[in-house]
């Protein structure tokens, strides 16, 4: 065995110990993301529209301690707090159920005041007849609603609190309370209000609203009050929490929610880790079936490079302190669709390790030719590709992050799979004369001779056609073409324990005010029932769900809530995704190739492609959404790598057939690669057509659009960009 063969067998077993290590055990190296797990992410701003200075410049900053403080005290592991920009907070909980309870103890203020009540009869009924006195405030008791004229200034407020407990008030059945003690300036100040109002009411007042407004008997000199506002257990606690903690520095506005069920978590990972089993097998089965001795090399290679997958996501947090290796659903999508695209680079492998057999070359030159020859190809249409990818880790947010991290690891450990694990494995077996003179493949599709580019102008038309019926499509729907993410509004999922009537769940709406709500239920599982509102009424909706649906088992799979201002901005962020990834490969093809022509068609095609994918997923009634962005990138980069190849047999046929003219150059190129593409095409679209049937809804818009997208990459690949370079360069170019 050859010495250069050795040490980079001994290299790949290091590489393959390491990824083993940081790789399992999975439960342990790797977290699931809210969407497998369950959980809440939301997107806070703080409005500091009323502050100035310092203290507006500081509120930010003060309310990712206070809201880290009140989280660590409600008992959430793994959580996640992050400033963003100058005035928003991600807040990330794993786990949560109670939605509803997370949403008060993370966004009430908490601005605890003490007021005092006026007696004077007059000035309340002024005030009642809509002329407030200078000075006073009207306000309404939560308990009974009664008018209370209070006086603007506080006597008092949270800030002088050191404590806040539950007790329980004996007087009335064992009532929650919370007791209030205050520290020794707030004592005495307190002993001093209330020995000046004897007789008068005092209100307590959280966050504009009057809990209670018990009357002062006598002065209190000890530093301590109650809050009473018949309170559950739980109501009571997260009130005692929140005010020991502190109020936020500023109101809190939610300016997007994903909310995820443990039951959709559960069935999210049933059904992504089913779509990728059946996928990769049928990877497997075709490599293994197609190349036979070279497809299981292919095969080893393919396995690799999922366990180095696993083992770079285990590895971050280590190269990374502070970045925690999290799984997303997109992300298992991510996984199976880089193994998919990892194909590639070895068909393009064995078909020119065929191609040298095929010429005369004895099988150790064929190898080595055809590594040789394929490496250009796989490594400018991998750097396209990792261009799309770094660009949606950029500009993405949440899973679509995490789709581009397990994008990135695949591609990066599909190149050292496919150029340096493979090889290694022909020379072992070389080497040791377990391969000897022949290398066996099938060959279903042989080297064609059509005229490819003579058709050009019929499907120029077919291509135009399409797209344009597909805009129209899309500008005649107006905003009912985008998901919630980008226009804003609120997304409710139900699951019952069957199928209920439309018409009943319509007439529940009604009775809240809900009548204009989209209700949708899914022919695949009609227990499953989809609400959207242009208002968050979910806590509402569910409780009047629960009591017209009694034996239904309700459960909530997921909510969903973007406002105006979140869905402008996630907008922005994917068209600048989507014009920067085109200008970093245009700009990539047009360096790698010399010739800025063969980029400006390069890019058009697969603009083509992302304008198809766009105008079937409005025609199909299917909205746009993140991952339908996340999608369209994705298109972008494996689009490109078909055309990339015919552009890279273009330039190197230019060296063989220095008299062909550039027209029957790009015939010849795209005649001899056809097969690998549609090969590969075919493979990855096992992949997508996998998660497209078995995925799961939350998955579908994604494997659809990648579908059609994929479809058409084949096409403007060979009708679409190859004509192009022609039709710019000249009919008789060289």
């Amino acid at each position: 065995m050859e010495k250069r063969v050795m040490y980079k067998s001994i290299m790949i077993l290091a590489i393959i110990g390491i990824c083993a290590y940081f790789a399992f055990p999975v439960d342990k190296r790797i977290n699931l993301g809210l969407d497998l797990q369950g959980g809440m992410h939301l997107l806070l701003k703080v409005d500091t529209s009323h502050l100035s200075g310092q203290a507006k410049e500081d509120a930010t900053d003060r309310a990712v301690e206070v809201i880290r403080n009140r989280i660590d005290q409600f008992g959430v592991r793994e959580t996640s707090i992050q400033k963003q920009g100058l005035d928003e907070i991600v807040v990330q909980l794993p786990g949560v159920s109670d939605r509803q309870r997370a949403l008060d103890i993370i966004g009430k203020t908490a601005l605890l005041e003490f007021k005092i009540v006026s007696n004077d009869a007059e000035k309340l009924k002024e005030a009642l007849a809509g002329t407030v006195p200078e000075g006073f405030e009207l306000k309404y008791s939560q308990d009974d609603n009664e008018p209370l004229l209070l006086e603007k200034q506080a006597v008092l407020t949270g800030d002088a609190l050191t404590n806040a407990s539950v007790r329980f008030d004996q007087s009335h059945f064992g009532e929650p309370i919370v007791g209030l003690q205050f520290n020794a300036e707030g004592a005495k100040k307190f002993g001093e209000v209330t020995a000046a109002n004897v007789g008068r009411r005092l209100a307590i007042v959280l966050d504009g609203k009057v809990q209670s407004a018990p009357n002062i008997r006598e002065a209190i000199p000890s530093g301590e009050a109650v809050i009473t506002g018949r309170f559950s257990s739980d109501q009571a606690q997260d009130l005692a929490l929140i005010l020991r903690v502190g109020a936020l520095p500023a109101p809190m506005n939610i300016e997007e929610e994903r909310t995820v069920g443990p039951l959709l978590g559960q069935d999210s990972i049933r059904k992504g880790f089913k779509a990728s089993l059946i996928g990769c097998l049928l990877v497997f089965i075709f490599m293994a079936s197609y190349y036979l001795l070279a497809g299981l090399i292919a095969d080893v290679a393919l396995g690799l490079n999922l366990l180095m997958i696993l083992g770079g996501l285990g590895l971050l947090p280590v190269l990374f302190p502070g970045v925690s290796a999290t799984l997303t659903l997109p992300g298992i999508a991510g996984i199976a669709l880089s193994l998919g695209m990892a194909v590639d680079a070895n068909v393009l492998i064995n078909e020119r390790i065929r191609e040298e057999l095929n010429s005369g070359r004895n099988l150790r030159a064929a190898i080595v030719n055809g590594y040789s020859r394929a490496f250009s190809a796989i490594f400018d249409s991998n750097v396209t590709t990792l261009i799309a990818a770094f660009l949606l880790f950029q500009f993405g947010t949440g899973p679509i992050r995490g789709f581009a991290v397990t994008l990135t690891i695949g591609l990066l450990a599909s190149m050292f799979t496919a150029i340096v694990v493979t090889r290694t494995i022909f020379e072992l077996l070389l080497s040791t004369g377990l391969l000897k003179k022949s290398l066996p493949m099938l060959r279903l599709i042989k080297e064609t001779k059509l005229d490819f580019i003579a058709k050009r102008r019929i499907f120029y038309a077919v291509s135009i056609i399409v797209i344009g019926l597909g805009l129209f499509t899309f500008f005649k729907k107006g905003k009912a073409a985008y998901g919630i993410d980008f226009v804003g509004g609120q997304l409710q999922e139900y699951s019952f324990k069957t199928a209920p009537s439309i018409d009943k769940v319509r007439q529940v709406l009604k009775e809240i005010g809900l009548a204009d709500a989209s209700i949708q239920q899914f022919k695949e599982n009609p227990r499953v029932v989809l609400i959207r509102t242009s208002e968050d009424k979910t806590q509402a909706m569910t409780d009047q769900l629960h009591k017209s649906f009694p034996d239904q088992d309700i459960q909530i799979l997921r909510i969903e809530r973007v406002g105006p201002v979140a869905g402008k901005h996630l907008k922005t962020k994917a068209i600048n995704a989507l014009v920067w990834s085109l200008a970093g490969i245009l700009i990539y093809v047009g360096i790698r190739f010399k010739h800025i022509n063969f980029a400006i068609a390069g890019v058009i095609a697969l603009l083509h492609d992302v304008l198809v994918s766009l105008g079937f997923l409005a025609m199909t009634n299917r909205q746009i959404d993140l991952l339908s962005v996340t999608a369209f990138l994705t298109i972008a980069g494996y689009s490109i790598n078909d055309t990339i190849v015919i552009y890279d047999r273009v330039r190197e046929n230019a060296r063989l057939y220095r008299k062909l003219s550039l027209r029957d150059l790009i015939n010849l190129s795209v005649n001899q690669t056809l097969g690998r593409t549609l090969l590969t095409s075919a493979v990855t679209l096992l992949v997508v057509a996998s998660f497209l049937f078995y995925g799961g809804e939350v998955l579908s818009n994604f494997a659809f659009t990648l579908f059609v997208g994929f479809i058409s990459g084949v096409y403007s690949t060979i009708y679409i960009a190859s004509p192009l370079v022609l039709a710019w360069s000249g009919k008789h170019s060289k």
